[in-house]
This record gives C-alpha cells, structure tokens and sequence, in this order.
C-alpha cells in the first residue's frame, strides 16, 4: 500500500509543506542524506498546540502536537523529494519537548510522531529517536522535530 492510500485510512491529506520561520532552507540533501528542518504543529498556516506539557497542555495534547509536527514532517519530504519513492527510510528523529518544571514524560508525547511515521510509511518509518525537554520552543510551540532520512538517488535521465 501506498503512503497516499495509509493516509487516506487514517482520514488525513499532506497539508502544504510549512514555510520556514526565518531565513534557511526547510531541507537539504547531502549525498543520500535528507536533513529536515524543525517541523512544528501548524495547521493552514496557524500555530497549534502552544505552551509547555504539564503546565499549558496535557500529555495527550502533546501527543497529538507531534503527529502533527509529524504530518508537516512528510509533507517536506513529499516537497524535497517529489513523492515519496526516494525515501529509503526515516534515519533519526530528535523531538524538542517543551516541558513544564518536573514534567517528565517526553517518551510519550514524542510517541505520536513515532506512531504515525510508522502508520503510513510502515518498515520506511521505523527510526532512532532522542528527547530534549527545553522550558520553551520557537513561537511559544510545544513540539518541534528535526529529522534526518535516507534516500535513494534521482533516477538516471536518458538522453
């Protein structure tokens, strides 16, 4: 199945990549390296999802920050890429938390990107992952992921 079909199942559409907050690229190739920027939790353009986990929002609105963050996250590969037949596999996945005094549990707010990575690109969205709990993120956000995948080259023109 497809990764358009697995969204399609899962009742979601590639919304438009997110433009870049500043001035840098949203992503690089290098070889057969695919560097992300930090993906954020904006819808059409708005921000969701803002403040810190265990103070402003629950871990269950973590949660759904992250996949969203994560939707955002292969809609800049399906842009960098064309599609999503380049992609070998997702490579590293590190999720910036922002999180309230004592608040613990990133593992488990970062697990709705995770899951959803593996929902729709299946095998291709198993990764490593690391968690950083900083007090606050850029535009007051409450999840920002930088990933790193593994592509395979353009196909070869014919002349």
């Amino acid at each position: 199945m497809n990764v358009e079909s697995r969204l399609h199942q899962l009742g979601l559409r590639l919304p438009e990549p997110p433009k870049p907050a500043g001035n840098y690229q949203p992503w690089r190739i290098a070889g057969n390296l695919l560097f992300l920027s930090g993906q954020f939790p904006i819808e059409h353009g708005e921000l969701r999802h803002t403040g810190q986990i265990g103070a402003d929002l629950t871990e269950a609105e973590g949660y759904a920050a992250a996949r969203l963050a994560a939707l955002n996250t292969l809609a800049q590969i399906h842009s960098a890429l064309g599609g999503f037949d380049r992609l070998e596999s997702l490579a590293r996945v590190e999720g910036h938390v922002a999180a309230a005094p004592g608040w613990l549990n990133a593992p488990r707010v970062l697990d709705g990107a995770s899951d959803l990575f593996v929902a729709v690109l299946g095998e291709r969205g198993w990764h490593t992952r690391a968690a950083f709990t900083p007090a606050r993120l850029p535009l007051n956000l409450a999840v920002e992921l930088v990933v790193t995948a593994v592509i395979h080259p353009p196909p070869a023109s014919r002349h």
